[in-house]
């Protein structure tokens, strides 16, 4: 095999280790320990190599290693597409989440090449410790983001590992994957051929694996329970906005509900869209749908709904970046993906997704590319133009209990539902409606994924989904319950509310902001390193 061929065998090695270790992919999770060694090699072959462009070469070969993982991981996207679009243009749109993430990937590591090359090889480990969270943070944080593929997500599936993400969320889970890989590779590199190279990084992944255990077997939930039910209609998402009524989609949740509700039970959660006829918002209490729902409470004393609906709001002038103008009625509107929480009172909440999107729900950049506005109209099915809010609110019952609407994609931020528990969220509820993307494996991840929600926050999940999987969670990230795929189920479970915070609810993303400040260090020496040096790829 000649130089050039052994370092793609070596990039293709690590896409094929990492893409095997990801969700939902069973018993294989402590392969991303050893996930990036492959490519650390192929960096380091390139630095010692005395051919040109070398930079280039890094970028490239990274860039082909993280596509194959990502496209494998997430090869849904496609599906999801497919189905409303042309498949030409599915297959274009889908290249997007599939490259632009690798992109980052690879930009982290050829900033970790540039940075071997001005300093030393501590100093610039550290450096792609930072250089990757500052990615993976990015990728949460601006219009563009897409963080399914965040490092400390692929830990979701042995979930017993990651109970230390009370404390530090999922970026400790990123930190614990990147060291533990360093530590090895070097171990592997180490010119003493003893068993004794092994002990820091054989250390390092036994003593957090070890606490993590002892904290998974030694848990207690404290003793609060309340009677929820997450109901699962499956109706096709490609059928449920014109082929079935509103008035029958509601007959049916209620029907489904009543089969297990309780006399004390106190939620009942349905999923995304549940009632998908739009609404408006300031005239919900003279809707039929809404009256329909009343009038089945009426039977359960405590009773609440949580469920998704497709609501607007009018106003005389564009209150919003979002706002449409409607030229029959001259006035202005906002479209929301939202929940509202429906109780025995004329009390009415209403939550309006906060993280949309890109491209099906929000217009990327919107005040950059609004030129763009008419073609993501009709990308998905959706206005490509929803409203949202600022930031998470929680639903309070008259009981006082306090639960988190939680919409879909949201469920993948675990500082964003923090943000709902500091507010006083005893328990979450995930709307959703995973349909969209068939029987594959991304209905899978996006459940193992709110285990982890459940770990960070000490909360159990409610997770209610149209067509998909439906779930009790526990405060452990056990599932206690869920539903077969396309079947129509509710599930009853009697859960523990908690009101105490966890470290990483009272302090966030603690670890992501130190390694931004760190990849804003190690970005300015670089830079500075520019000024002094012709620069070369």
């Amino acid at each position: 095999m000649t130089f050039k061929n052994s370092r793609y065998a070596k990039a293709l090695l690590s896409a094929f280790l990492l893409w095997l270790a990801w969700p939902p992919m069973p018993y294989t999770a402590l392969l991303l320990l050893i996930g990036f060694i492959p490519l650390l090699s192929v960096v380091e072959d390139i630095l010692q190599w005395d051919g040109q462009k070398k930079g280039k070469q890094v970028f490239g070969i990274t860039f082909l290693s993280f596509f194959v993982w990502n496209t494998a991981c997430i090869y849904w996207v496609f599906n999801a597409m497919d189905a409303v679009m042309p498949t030409w243009v599915a297959l274009l749109i889908s290249l997007i989440p599939f490259g632009l993430a690798a992109v980052l990937m690879a930009l982290a590591f050829w900033l970790y090449y540039r940075l071997r090359r001005v300093t030393g090889k501590v100093t610039s480990y550290i450096g792609l410790v930072c250089f990757w969270i500052g990615y993976e943070y990015l990728h949460q944080s601006w219009d563009l983001a897409f963080p399914w593929m965040n490092l400390g997500n692929g830990l979701a599936q042995f979930h017993q590992l990651a109970q230390w993400y009370s404390i530090t969320g999922v970026y400790g889970g990123t930190l614990w994957i990147l060291l533990v890989n360093i530590l090895l590779y070097e171990a592997l590199l180490s010119p003493r051929k003893t068993w004794k190279r092994f002990i820091a990084p054989v250390a390092l992944i036994i003593i957090p694996a070890g606490i993590s255990l002892a904290m998974y077997f030694s848990y207690r939930e404290k003793e609060d329970p309340s009677n929820v039910v997450v109901v699962q209609p499956n109706v096709d998402p490609y059928e449920k906005f014109g082929h079935l009524s509103t008035a029958e989609q509601v007959q049916n949740l209620i029907r489904l509900s009543d089969s297990v509700a309780q006399v004390n039970t106190e939620y009942f959660i349905w999923p995304e869209t549940a009632i998908p006829q739009y609404t408006d918002e300031d005239k919900i209490r003279y809707d039929l749908n809404f009256r329909t729902v009343q009038n089945f409470l009426q039977q359960y004393k405590n009773g609440n709904v949580i469920s998704g609906i497709s609501s607007y709001t009018l106003y005389n002038t564009a209150k919003t970046l979002t706002a449409n103008f409607d030229a029959n009625s001259g006035m202005y509107y906002d479209s929301f993906n939202a929940a509202i929480q429906i109780e025995n009172s004329a009390h009415v909440d209403f939550y309006h997704k906060s993280k949309l999107v890109p491209g099906v729900e929000q217009l990327p950049f919107a005040k950059a590319l609004a030129f763009l506005k008419p073609v993501f109209a009709g990308f998905g099915g959706t206005t490509g133009s929803y409203g949202s809010q600022p930031e998470p609110s929680v639903f309070f019952a008259q009981s006082g209990i306090g639960a988190a609407p939680v919409i879909c994609y949201e469920s993948i931020w675990g500082a964003y539902v923090a943000q709902y528990v500091s507010k006083g969220a005893q328990f979450i509820a995930i709307i959703t409606n995973d349909g969209w993307w068939g029987n594959t494996s991304g209905k899978d991840q996006h459940l193992e994924y709110a285990k982890l929600r459940a770990i960070e926050t000490r909360r159990w999940v409610a997770r209610s989904a149209n067509t998909g999987i439906s779930a009790f969670i526990n405060q452990r990230g056990d599932i206690v319950q869920r539903t077969k795929w396309w079947t129509a189920k509710a599930l009853k479970q009697d859960i523990n509310l908690n009101e105490e915070l966890t470290f990483y609810v009272k302090f966030g993303d603690y670890i992501a902001f130190a390694g931004c400040l760190g990849c804003g260090l190690f970005a300015a020496l670089l830079l500075l390193n520019v000024r002094k040096r012709s620069f070369k790829w």
